[in-house]
């Protein structure tokens, strides 16, 4: 069975996310499920849990700009659209580097990367280091946006649940740059209007 924990209580928060356990969690978009970065058991952990086909990578989500040119090959544009909405609702895809393992991406190429607008979300993320997290839900079911409907989905299949709700109820905007050019593959609240203001 799945454990409701409160939001205030970080330290077993962030042990249960470094001892590669499954974790879901409010963000401003919606509720989110994750595991550490780097760690190939918690990522199979992740998958099954979700019933999640590995021919769909998970999401990298890191808590400073800085951090993303680690992992990914960054072009101006890429940076421009970077400085104007990040931390916030948007996943990029970009050329992954090398040094990124593959088993992280599920062997692709490119690799998705987020810094949420949630200052829960980072403090998260600032204890445990980067984490793959994408919707708390199981594949091609409803997202969920508070604890109960997270329940619903993955009681028993996930660690912990943090105890809450998401503020915005909708999905990021995602854009892949990593084919040199822009391409908006979802929009959200960060339209594609917005982003051409932007690499203008």
């Amino acid at each position: 069975m799945t454990k409701v924990i409160k939001s205030d209580d970080l330290k077993t928060i962030c042990q249960a996310i470094q001892e590669g356990k499954v974790v879901s969690f409010p963000t401003e978009t919606v509720y989110g499920v994750g595991v550490k970065f780097n760690d190939h058991q918690a990522l199979d952990a992740l998958m099954e849990a979700k019933n999640r086909d590995y021919s769909k990578a998970i999401t990298l989500m890191v808590s400073d700009k800085s951090e993303i040119e680690k992992y990914a090959v960054v072009s101006n544009d890429a940076k421009k659209i970077i400085d104007a909405f990040m931390p916030g609702m948007i996943t990029m895809v970009f050329q992954k580097k090398d040094s990124v393992d593959d088993y992280m991406t599920n062997g692709l190429s490119t690799i998705g990367i987020r810094i949420p607008d949630s200052d829960y979300v980072l403090a998260l993320l600032k204890n445990t280091g980067p984490m793959l997290v994408t919707s708390a839900n199981l594949s091609n079911h409803p997202n969920t946006t508070n604890t109960k409907e997270v329940l619903d989905q993955l009681d028993g299949r996930i660690e912990l649940v943090v105890d809450g709700k998401t503020t915005d109820n909708i999905a990021s905007t995602v854009i892949d740059v990593s084919q040199g050019r822009v391409k908006i593959l979802r929009e959200g609240k960060i339209s594609k209007e917005m982003i051409e203001e932007v690499l203008k």
